[in-house]
């Protein structure tokens, strides 16, 4: 097989595998907002304002409702995922 070939076969295959992943992220984002009830951006991920930064964040929910910026040590971060499962917590 022509090198040009092979190199541009490759490259294509990375593309559409890239967009396959981003495609899958957004529908499991979406879905996880989607379940929490919560408002999404246009990537499907949750629109909340964050208690311990105090900022506007759009984020993806894992499978217990927590955000990807959660941590557990600390104390703003916990009240945040009993809101988000409340459905309490701010959006925007």
């Amino acid at each position: 097989m022509d090198d040009r070939l092979e190199s541009f076969l490759r490259a294509k295959l990375r593309s559409a595998g890239r967009q396959v992943a981003d495609a899958k992220r957004a529908y499991r984002d979406g879905r996880q907002a989607a379940l929490a009830d919560l408002p999404q951006d246009e990537e499907g991920r949750a629109k909340i304002v964050c208690r311990r930064y105090a900022e506007r964040r759009a984020v993806s929910l894992d499978a217990a409702a927590r955000p990807a910026c959660f941590d557990a040590d600390h104390p703003d971060c916990e009240g945040c995922v009993e809101d988000v499962r409340d459905g309490r917590v701010e959006t925007w």
